[in-house]
């Protein structure tokens, strides 16, 4: 069945966990959307939803412009589900009086149940939630009931008479608050009514029905990396059409250790997929000769790479469209520019193809976030070592040799990279790791092997935690895991005799050094 006829609105006031409550929900098995604030309500009645949530958001309602939704959202007959701001915005519409609290509510609060309601199925007075704000609804608004509170807020979930219009001042959408996940469960099964009709394997389903009747006889071409993206939507292209799809895959020479043979064997050895090879090694690194500037390997590269793929794709006469890895964020980017969010990264994909090539866009997972995506490959029949593939940067290890990439410096740079794919990234102890990674530093350092001085390279180890690259703190990694990782590295690639472990978090830092 068509999941999208379940969709849930989730409404964007600011509030630095709106993907969080999208990612939440579609972990319960509904599908939903997230647009600004500010959307015309003919739009949201053209969608159809089976149920409105309100984000929180940084502003307070009581401040000059301070963002608000339709009045008309709340006549559409569905429910609706105010969080924090939300609520407060609830109260304020409907004639109830928020101000600032004299205390302000800031992390773990307990919640004390007041009246048993749908929302609060399965919650107990003394639960965990996790509160973020500074104002409070003072004075309750017309029409509405308490069915909970906490020490520092008498109103901590309202819910209108006629059980349609819910607001709780808590996050339900963070780990903190216990049972989160819980209500909003309750919000979308026992009030919006919902069936659950969105998976991985429903995405498929639809996904390739979807490419087969947009594609019809045509030809699509793709730029495949290796990467967890690109990956997934040239299978699902595959699984679609079959070999109407022209994997392209180019060798820029800068990729890790074995990369090519593992692409190789992965698409076209185990999944049979048509695959163009474009081995382009030693033109890459000619043009990087005697380059250091990391932006200026940044554009050879990618001048390079999009002159490449461009000749590679003419050479497949009969291709109409450009297959993309866009996601679901990079969506709410657009959608969301003049919406009040500014925690939203910004991504773009192959730069200038499509305009230049004249081909229309084929973007399939443009619904989906990134830990969606790795679903769907696994539902794909993609190998591990591909689906948890940790994110690479398009220039490779041309920005992780600090200064002059050499073939040299390279291999090198490849042989420590390798021991660290080994010891963290294959190892699923270690599959929460964000990214890991070495770093030829332009600088050798005095050491001792056997009865000898040396004097040789540093390797730093770059180890981050995070969910979406926007920070990243560095990781705690057991440290016989960096003993092991760092010997390795000594004993095992000529020329290094010291390893570093970079302990700076983004920001200030980034997580590239370059």
């Amino acid at each position: 069945m068509d999941y999208h006829k379940e969709l849930i609105i989730i409404l964007d006031f600011g509030s630095q966990y709106t993907q969080l409550i999208a990612r939440k929900v579609r972990e319960l098995g509904v599908y939903c959307e997230i647009y600004p604030h500010n959307i015309e309500i003919g739009q949201i009645r053209s969608f159809s939803p089976k149920g409105i949530i309100l984000s929180g958001g940084p502003r307070s309602v009581t401040e000059k412009g301070a963002p608000v939704c339709d009045r008309a959202v709340f006549g559409l007959g569905v429910p609706v589900l105010g969080i924090c701001y939300g609520l407060q915005l609830i109260a304020s519409i409907y004639s109830g009086r928020v101000d600032r609290s004299l205390k302000r509510e800031y992390g773990k609060a307990h919640i004390a149940v007041d009246t048993n309601d749908r929302l609060l199925d399965g919650i107990r007075s003394g639960d965990i939630v996790w509160m973020s704000h500074q104002d409070k609804i003072l004075k309750m608004p017309k029409g509405f009931v308490t069915l909970a509170h906490t020490e520092n807020s008498q109103h901590a979930v309202i819910r209108d008479r006629e059980g349609k219009i819910y607001g709780v001042q808590f996050h339900p959408e963070v780990h903190h608050t216990r049972k989160g996940k819980r209500i909003l469960k309750n919000f979308l099964y026992k009030i919006c009514m919902v069936k659950g009709l969105f998976s991985p394997r429903s995405f498929v389903e639809l996904a390739t029905e979807k490419i087969r009747d947009e594609v019809g006889d045509q030809h699509v071409v793709c730029a495949l990396s290796g990467g967890v993206d690109s990956s997934v939507v040239a299978m699902l292209i595959h699984k679609a059409i079959g070999n109407r799809l022209h994997s392209v895959f180019v060798n820029n020479g800068v990729l890790r250790k074995n990369e090519e043979r593992e692409v190789l064997k992965a698409f076209k050895g185990r999944l049979h997929m048509n695959l163009k090879y474009v081995d382009a090694e030693d033109l890459f690194l000619r043009s990087l000769k005697g380059v250091k500037d990391p932006e200026r390997k940044r554009k050879i590269i990618g001048t390079l790479f999009i002159r490449i793929f461009e000749k590679e794709a003419k050479g497949i006469g009969n291709a109409r469209y450009l297959a993309q890895g866009t996601l679901y964020p990079d969506v709410i980017e657009s959608i969301s520019s003049k919406g009040p969010s500014a925690t939203i990264k910004s991504h773009h994909n192959v730069g200038g193809l499509p305009k230049r090539m004249r081909l229309k866009l084929l973007e399939p997972l443009r619904e989906l976030f990134k830990d969606e995506v790795r679903i769907v490959g696994k539902e794909l029949g993609l190998p591990d070592n591909i689906v948890y593939r940790q994110p690479f940067p398009g220039p490779g290890l041309a920005i992780r040799i600090i200064g002059d990439v050499t073939k040299e410096r390279l291999n090198l740079l490849k042989d420590a990279d390798s021991i660290i794919r080994d010891e963290v990234e294959r190892n699923g102890r270690f599959k929460h790791i964000w990214q890991s990674f070495a770093i030829l530093i332009p600088v050798k350092t005095v050491g001792v092997m056997g009865d000898e001085r040396t004097y040789a390279n540093v390797i730093a180890l770059r180890i981050v935690e995070s969910e979406d690259a926007m920070t990243a703190d560095w990781a705690r990694i057991p440290p016989e895991t960096l003993d092991i990782t760092a010997r390795r590295i000594i004993n095992e690639v000529p020329g290094v005799n010291r390893v570093v472990y970079d302990i700076s978090s983004k920001p200030p830092s980034t997580i590239e050094w370059e």
